[in-house]
């Protein structure tokens, strides 16, 4: 813990030139001391430099998605015999624990970096006098990326240590597990308060997080402490979002932060280092030139190593007849002169090999709609919860539902969850928040030992028999903390 939080503390510290957007975040490369706190200005640039972790965070080959949809039955990888050296994402599918894995640390270091950065701004912008708006403003997101972070800490790894001061004495940086139940009262007193403070989506400047964002999270927060009629409150006080007519421009870069918007991270093509690059990370591998050019319509390079984040035959064949959001999310692209699944939703056009413009989707109005749907039949107000659950079957080009009774709306609601937001870091936590983890991915795991070629494997070559046989629901803190944490 203690190297996470000594990094972040100098981490927060790297700022951004005020000449510069929000989303044009420059490089960090200029350290600071508190003294710089001085401003309205110095706390804008800090707030900004709060988000940047997010980016480390979803991108690249140790993203978010490995342990949310790679963990689930959607995606899986593309094993490959002649490169066993970038196997991680092998372990977190498979289920089996290491935690060494670099992809456990990518996801605890972030967002601890995150944590840190607004720890220091919370702890000193109310002594800074300057505008009452601006500050509400800069102290709503620092408190939203706090919740956010937490949240998405104690949904994998369960009980964290809880920092809510800069830590002033290495001693300080290593701190007890807290209690979970103590970590999600924070967490919503957080969520609670930064929906007070931020303005609404109109006023809010692109790409930060508003009042939306704020009450999206404490819902998300009490579906999964299934205190429903809470949820609902918070849902029905969601304003001024809209379901895009096409679920293709949801996705688009030149519709970045629309009307169905509710938090993305957001990046930028270019030179400067906030470019993404999910469609190349998860192209299937071994993968020639000329066969990715056939998709992005550049110059590209030759990919030689493991695949991951490939669509499984189960997500392809969860999508009901004539529903849009299949073509809009999967693609086909021939690899050594064989046809596969690639995740079609961040393929846009672009000028630069692993130079992307895709902004990650975190919460959309669509989760908004499903939500309510959800906190409403779990009241048992099923008539009610198929008015949200059909809107966005409608936008899919689907007829209604036609499931009845509680029960049956429970599954078509989880069913549908799948396919609206399927390779958005939200299946494995539905499985887990929804108790079917276990069940779900053990049989999961029989159909690919059974027909492992269906899974991408080559032939004479399946996963381990201890895979699938044991479905931790949490993962383990990374190794390179719980040694140097006295207290775990």
């Amino acid at each position: 813990m203690k190297n996470i939080i000594i990094l972040s503390i100098l981490g927060m510290l790297c700022f951004i030139s005020c000449d510069e957007s929000f989303v044009e975040i420059p490089s960090e490369t200029t350290l600071s001391t508190p003294i710089y706190f001085n401003t309205q200005s110095d706390f804008e640039q800090a707030i900004n430099g709060a988000y940047a972790p997010l980016r480390a965070l979803y991108n690249g080959t140790y993203g978010a998605w490995a342990m949310g949809e790679l963990r689930s039955d959607n995606s899986t990888y593309k094993y490959n015999p002649n490169d066993r050296g970038t196997i991680q994402g092998e372990y977190i599918a498979d289920f089996i624990e290491e935690s060494s894995n670099g992809i456990l640390y990518t996801k605890y270091a972030n967002n601890y970096y995150v944590i840190a950065r607004v720890n220091q701004i919370l702890d000193l912008i109310d002594g800074v006098d300057f505008d009452n708006d601006d500050k509400n403003n800069i102290k709503g997101q620092a408190l939203f990326l706090r919740a956010f972070c937490y949240f998405d800490l104690v949904q994998y790894f369960g009980a964290v240590p809880l920092h809510l001061t800069p830590a002033a004495t290495l001693d300080e940086t290593a701190l007890p597990l807290s209690d979970v139940d103590e970590i999600y009262q924070q967490i919503i007193a957080d969520a609670d308060l930064a929906s007070e403070l931020l303005p609404d989506k109109d006023t809010q400047e692109a790409g930060r997080v508003t009042t939306g964002s704020a009450k999206t999270l404490l819902a998300n927060v009490y579906i999964v402490q299934k205190n429903w009629s809470e949820a609902e409150t918070v849902l029905k006080a969601i304003k001024g979002y809209s379901l895009l007519p096409d679920y293709n421009d949801v996705f688009d870069p030149s519709m970045k932060n629309n009307s169905e918007s509710i938090f993305e991270i957001q990046y930028k093509e270019g030179t400067e280092g906030f470019q993404s690059n999910f469609f190349y990370t998860f192209l299937v591998q071994p993968i020639t030139a000329d066969e990715i050019s056939v998709v992005t319509g550049i110059t590209e390079v030759a990919r030689n190593i493991e695949g991951y984040n490939i669509p499984t035959p189960d997500i392809i064949n969860a999508y009901e007849v004539n529903d849009l959001r299949k073509d809009a999310t999967i693609g086909y692209i021939s690899a050594s002169g064989v046809d596969y699944p690639f995740i079609k939703k961040y393929a846009h056009p672009h000028s630069l090999t692993n130079n992307t413009d895709d902004n990650w989707p975190v919460y959309r109005y669509s989760e908004v709609l499903l939500f309510m749907a959800e906190a409403l039949n779990e009241q048992n107000k099923t008539d009610e919860a198929l008015i949200y659950l059909d809107q966005v079957r409608s936008r899919a080009g689907l007829e209604g539902s036609i499931a009845t009774g509680q029960n049956e709306v429970r599954d078509a609601i989880i069913r549908e969850r799948r396919v609206e937001f399927a390779f958005e870091n939200k299946r494995w936590l539905d499985l887990v928040r929804t108790n079917i983890a276990e069940t779900v991915m053990k049989e999961y795991g029989e159909r690919v030992k059974a027909n492992p070629q269906d899974y991408y494997f080559p032939e004479g070559y399946g996963v381990s028999p201890s895979s699938y046989t044991t479905i931790n629901q949490l993962f383990p803190i990374p190794s390179s903390q719980s040694e140097l944490n006295p207290y775990f």
